[in-house]
């Protein structure tokens, strides 16, 4: 995974003098982990940036969130009312209850957790608070979905900040992406390079997960953030792991595996699951129902 950071690195390089960050999670990896060079990225994704990439550069940060570990944004069906509780969506790696285990699904768990709520500069503006962990797993995908204590009215109103649309539709290949992490308030602008049939790092297997192009080198505290279409502006993914040393399907260092069971490693390379089948799955006021029709996501 794009592994979550220590809570406490947030107040100097994210939040400011005189801000707090959001209480610390628990997740098993976080502690001791150290973010890799801050300019790492840079010059890979200076090279080789298609005109198709270019375009998505323009996307801001207005909606997305900064975790006391990760990177999130608040989402929106097309067909969520003004006065539905707002949704944070994050990977199921980041809930500060811990990494689910393979199999495991957390629904209407009470939570109090805190986001920071960015403008599209990159400035924290606000604090959102949760009022449960609506939906989060690491099984056939990487989410998780908090629902908060104020409607997508009261955060329009009081920040000026919309959500964020989730597509309906799958994205396709050669898609110009940009990844918008509110933990580093930094974007990462590439390409839709492919779908992984299966990804399985560790214990855990996600299903038709998206590859980058090299371009964007995510890197620790970026879990989570959405991957955002450059030309509609709605989400189509939310970022979660990539290759780091070249090894075969360990933590860190997830492997493709095809339809013939046959394994291909690409280190470097970072990837995202797909949020379209998301969407069938929230109902009437936001409320997450894995019965109704087109719902994919995995049970309890």
């Amino acid at each position: 995974m794009n592994k979550p950071l220590v809570g406490a690195l947030l107040s100097a390089l994210l939040l400011g003098a005189g801000a707090a960050p959001a209480a610390a999670a628990t997740s098993p990896d976080a502690a001791g982990i150290r973010p890799k060079a801050a300019d790492v990225h840079a010059k890979k994704a200076e090279a080789g940036t298609t005109a198709a990439e270019v375009r998505a550069k323009a996307v801001g940060f207005a909606g997305t969130v900064a975790l006391s570990n990760c990177s999130g944004s608040v989402v929106r069906t097309a067909s969520a009312l003004p006065g539905d509780p707002a949704l944070v969506l994050s990977n199921g790696h980041c809930l500060e209850t811990g990494f689910p285990d393979p199999g495991e699904v957390v629904l209407n768990r009470a939570s109090t957790r805190s986001f920071t709520l960015l403008n599209a500069a990159g400035t924290g503006v606000g604090t959102l608070r949760a009022s449960k962990i609506a939906y989060g797993t690491m099984t056939d995908t990487d989410v998780s979905l908090y629902q908060l204590t104020r409607t997508y009215a009261q955060i329009e109103s009081t920040y000026g900040i919309k959500a964020l649309e989730l597509n309906a539709a799958r994205p396709v290949q050669g898609t110009a992406i940009t990844v918008v992490s509110g933990y580093w308030k930094r974007t990462y602008s590439c390409g839709v390079d492919g779908f992984a049939y299966r990804l399985k790092e560790g214990a855990w297997t996600w299903k038709d997960s998206v590859r980058y192009t090299s371009a964007c080198q995510t890197i620790g505290g970026t879990s989570g953030s959405p991957v955002i279409d450059g030309a509609t502006g709605k989400v189509v993914a939310v970022n979660n792991t990539g290759n780091e040393d070249g090894q075969r399907c360990t933590d860190n260092n997830p492997c493709e595996v095809d339809e013939n069971g046959v394994v291909t490693v690409r280190q470097g390379i970072n990837y995202a699951q797909q949020t379209y089948g998301i969407v069938p799955c929230i109902g009437p006021g936001n409320r997450i129902d894995l019965n109704r029709t087109g719902c994919a996501l995995p049970k309890p």
